[in-house]
Order: structure tokens, then sequence, then C-alpha cells
């Protein structure tokens, strides 16, 4: 089974108390949803493998360490995704983006790819797809479907806020993907959202409603 991790850095748990809060408005919502990102994506990634290179420094020639194996692809459901893609890339700025575009059913909460758009070289590619809410999870399966089915051997979920039920159906679908949140929440209300969550997050990252 996929492993569930909560990055309890008292930083992101910090900044993710201000992005609940109701007040806060969209320019500050979307500057600390980019900062929490990046330090999600510093946490994720203590386990990235390094190799030994030969440079030069100003005083001589010296051995040192670089990043090895895999190159990173960020993967955000649009549309709200796009509000953490910016904090991945301050601490993966050589990673490349997909893009997979989902819209939700009102009346079913059934999730919808309308768009799907990858480097040509996925399946060569370690992924992390970011999206702030994990409610149902149906939007994030659909997404693991989709990058599967294009090559995709290596996926990693990022989220804000996870309701139980998203970590479960996500854990039941993709036994093989990690998922990492800053924080699990308490459920899953009948009407889509996460309790106590932090509301739309797309329509407070871009400001529509």
């Amino acid at each position: 089974m996929g492993k569930f991790t909560v990055l309890n850095h008292p930083l992101i748990q910090h900044k993710l108390t201000i992005i609940r809060r109701k007040e806060t408005g969209t320019n500050e919502f979307r500057r600390v949803v980019g900062e929490i990102a990046g330090l999600m994506v510093y946490e994720m990634t203590r386990d990235l493998p390094l190799e030994t290179v030969e440079i030069e420094t100003p005083i001589g020639k010296t051995k040192q360490k670089q990043l090895a194996g895999k190159k990173q692809v960020i993967v955000p459901i649009l549309r709200a995704g796009l509000g953490m893609v910016d904090g991945v890339l301050t601490m993966l700025p050589s990673a490349r983006v997909g893009h997979i575009g989902m819209y939700r059913d009102e009346e079913t909460l059934q999730p919808h790819e309308y768009f799907f758009k990858m480097p040509p070289d996925i399946e060569d590619r370690d992924v992390i797809i970011v999206d702030p809410m994990l409610a149902t999870g149906g939007s994030a399966i659909m997404a693991i479907d989709a990058l599967k089915k294009r090559g995709a051997t290596k996926i990693r979920l990022a989220v804000l806020v996870a309701a139980p039920e998203g970590i479960k159906a996500v854990s039941d679908a993709h036994p093989d993907v990690d998922i990492y949140a800053a924080a699990e929440d308490e459920r899953l209300m009948e009407n889509g959202y996460i309790f106590p969550g932090l509301g739309d997050a797309g329509d407070r990252l871009f400001g529509t409603k």
C-alpha cells in the first residue's frame, strides 16, 4: 500500500493556518500556497540520489555532490494545482511541468478529463502531482490513471489538505503511489468539501466565485 505522510514541519503548519483563515485575501492566499508547496517538496525530496563529481573552485579541484538519477516533472491538476507550481519550481528549477485538466460534475461529483499535456519522456521521469485538495480522491485517481496509461511509473501526490476518504480511495486504487499532505483533515462533507478545510482553493487562488 502507498505511504501516507503528513509533513508537519512547523513552517508548513504555520502557513497552513494562514490560508485556512477565511479573511485571508487572494494575494496572500496565493503567495502562501506557493510557499507551502516549496516547503513540502523540500521535505519530499530528502531521498533524491546524489553522485560525486569533480569540480574546480576558485581555490582548486575537489570532489563534491550533485543530483543524480531521474529528472522530475511537476503535474498540477488544473486549475487549483497551478497555485502550487511556482513554489515547487523554486526548489526544483530544472523540473518540467505537465498539465492535466479536470472538471467536477456538480451533480455526480465525478471528475472528467478535458486536457492532458506532458513532456515526451514522461516514462523516464519522476512525477509529482500537485493539487491543494484531496477530497473524494476522484480527480487524483483519474490523473494517476492518465499518467500510467502514458507510461509514467514513479508517481507521488502532494496536497495541502486531505480527507480520510480521499486518502483511502487513492491508496486503494493506486497502492504504489505515495501521498504527502500538509494536514489530514477530519472528514468529507456531503457537498464534497473537506472539513475544516480551506474552502474552494481555486476560487481563493484566482479570486473567482
